[in-house]
């Protein structure tokens, strides 16, 4: 199975899977700050992509609308533009129009002009430690399945850390590339708000087989870890061969196992 990933920046990436493309959080703002109701977010690298260079896009997966640095002000702008948004029961109230919010393990088919079809699936995300969820509200991550037999699926984990949530994804689908939330989001308490390099590990534990794509690495202030701290971890673990780290705007096409 070939999928192409395009790395635009922060946690929005351009996936292209059997003819389909479907984009990622999208964020394209120029650096700036963004000041949330209690705390403030610097965005610190621009996108490598404008949005009106990305071309037609099927859906817009969107892990959660609350904060700026996984819809920003460019990407509200671009919900609009699109066919299909999916993302969390709340945010679908909140963006209104015609974004479809999604409760954990509902699913949600995605079709061409020639009734090809795709699937996804939201799955469930903590944004932080156990307790977090009324701070930072709900969010979803997702899982792609195509009707191609041969083809396995793809976990984009959304803002999350390693829980059990993410252990029943492992359990329930056979996922040939996952792409984790993973640079150590850290605001205002002493704990992170997305995946470190420890939940990278457990998260390339649960999936042993899959090539591990890490995104929403850089571009941020409050991102404690990045992909060179990944490419340490999982090389001294013996997971390396299994990581791919992005070129931001370079497709990719990875061949999952």
């Amino acid at each position: 199975m070939a999928i192409s990933i395009t790395l635009i920046g922060g946690p929005t990436a351009l996936i292209e899977i059997d003819g389909f493309r479907l984009l990622t959080d999208p964020t394209f703002d120029a650096p700036g700050a963004y000041q949330l109701p209690h705390v403030k977010l610097e965005k610190t690298i621009g996108p490598a992509l404008k949005a009106d260079a990305i071309g037609p896009v099927d859906a817009v997966l969107l892990s959660h609308d609350q904060h700026s640095d996984n819809l920003d002000n460019s990407g509200r702008e671009l919900l609009f533009k699109v066919k299909r948004v999916l993302t969390t029961e709340a945010g679908a109230k909140r963006l209104g129009g015609h974004v479809e919010g999604l409760a954990p393990w509902d699913t949600a088919q995605v079709r061409d002009r020639d009734g090809n079809t795709l699937t996804v699936t939201a799955t469930p995300a903590r944004h932080g430690p156990a307790g977090i969820e009324p701070l930072s509200g709900d969010v979803i991550g997702f899982v792609v399945s195509s009707i191609n037999k041969d083809s396995r699926s793809i976990y984009i984990s959304g803002d999350t850390t390693w829980f059990d949530g993410v252990a029943e994804v492992a359990r329930r689908f056979d996922c040939g590339v996952v792409l984790p939330f993973a640079g150590a989001a850290q605001t205002r308490g002493p704990f992170h708000l997305t995946m470190d390099t420890n939940d990278t590990v457990e998260t390339a534990r649960a999936f042993p087989d899959a090539v591990i794509v890490p995104v929403h690495t850089e571009g941020w202030a409050h991102f404690r870890q990045n992909g060179e701290d990944l490419r340490k971890t999982f090389d001294v673990l013996g997971f390396g061969p299994r990581l791919r780290l992005l070129e931001p705007g370079v497709p990719t096409v990875l061949e999952a196992p």
